[in-house]
Formats: C-alpha cells, structure tokens, sequence
C-alpha cells in the first residue's frame, strides 16, 4: 500500500453558535489517509464524526485548522476550484442513498461525469460498465424507487466511484440495510478498494463494517482518540 497522504487534516476545530451558546464540535482534530486506505471512525452520537466528514468533504469552512486534499488546501480555494476538486478527488455515500427518483439509475450515476463536463457518451458508458461491476446491470433503466433498499445502497456506490476519485467518504454506509445487505455492501466497498485503491473514509456505528477496515479510530467529545 502507498502511505502517500491522500486526505489529511491538521488541528481542526469547528465551533456553533447554538441559540447564543458557543458549542466546540471538534477539538483541534489531527488525521491522515493514506492512498488507497480502508478507516472506519467510531463514537457514540455526537462526537463529531459527522461534522469531521463534512469538513474533511469541503462541504462546510472549519472555524480553525486545515483540510488538504490531493495536496490542496481546502482553505486557499475558491467555490468554484473546491467544487471541482470535490467532483474529481472526492466521492460521497450517506446513510440515505440519496438518489434523485425521477431519473434513471443509470442517469444518477453518470451524474458526477455530466456535472464535470464529460460527453454524455462517455458518461453513459462508463455508468453502464460500473453498474454491471455492483451487479446492477439488469437494473440500468430502472427509477430508484423500483429498486431494493440494497440495490439503491450498490448504486450510491457506483455513483460515488464515477470519477475515480481518491478517496470516499461514507456516513454511515449500512444504517438503513438488513445485515445480510449490509454484508453484501461491506463486500462490494472492500473489493472496490483493492481493485481501484481508492481510500476509504467510513462514519459508522457498525462493528461488523469497522472491523473490515484497515484501521479504526475512536471519536469522543470533539478528539479522536485512536
């Protein structure tokens, strides 16, 4: 594996003000994946692992501290150099799998290619072949709500890989999966991993998943605590 820092984020801190209460989310927050690294980070809820992965995505401005990625500052960018940044290096899967239901399957995962100004050629052939890899081939013409709960999480997969980003990140990945599906997503993201060393960056609950990680973190109170 290259130990080549591919995400990182140095003394991040994130503060609220929360109906005129100062509320510090994270504590000066110190962590580095490397290329092609498999991290899961635990806590109970509210510790700040969800704000960590908005932060470490460039989706909200830490309050202090810096956020690199593919060797850029998240800081020193404009909107719109980040959103193009976040659109090659980055791909996003949440809990809900947010796609959008009035297109197709095939249409949600080009989506990231279109938005990055690929032809709608590529974009679709590329879609089509990534979706047969999650075993979605069959399903290339279906709206999402046609498809299982299990198929919608393989899909928000495919789609988070598009780009061939650097790194995902993943909120809660299996939080709305049975076990047997969960299983089946876990294994999907774990081959992803090694085929494509793409990083792996999970916010999770679940300890079947973490387990599968390289490398599990403990988040309390706003510090990871290893």
């Amino acid at each position: 594996m290259n130990n080549t820092s591919i995400l990182q984020c140095q003394q991040l801190t994130m503060r609220y003000d929360q109906g005129g209460l100062d509320v510090e989310v994270l504590k000066g927050v110190d962590l580095s994946i490397g290329v092609g690294e498999r991290v899961a980070i635990m806590g109970a809820s509210g510790s700040g692992k969800s704000t960590l992965l908005h932060l470490l995505g460039g989706l909200e401005k830490p309050s202090g501290g810096k956020v690199v990625l593919d060797g850029v500052n998240l800081n020193e960018v404009g909107s719109g150099q980040l959103a193009k940044l976040r659109n090659k290096s980055l791909g996003f899967i949440y809990q809900s799998h947010h796609l959008l239901g009035e297109f197709t399957v095939l249409e949600n995962v080009a989506m990231p290619l279109l938005i990055g100004g690929h032809p709608v050629k590529e974009a679709s052939i590329r879609a089509t072949e990534l979706l047969r890899r999650v075993g979605l081939g069959h399903r290339i013409e279906h709206k999402p709500g046609e498809l299982s709960g299990g198929e919608r999480q393989r899909a928000a997969v495919a789609r988070a890989l598009i780009n061939k980003p650097g790194v995902v990140l993943a909120d809660e990945p299996t939080g709305n999966l049975d076990s047997k599906t969960a299983d089946q997503v876990y294994q999907l993201m774990l081959e992803l991993n090694q085929e494509l060393n793409v990083s792996f960056l999970v916010v999770t609950h679940d300890h079947e998943l973490a387990a599968r990680m390289g490398k599990v973190l403990h988040m309390e109170d706003g510090v990871i605590l290893g």
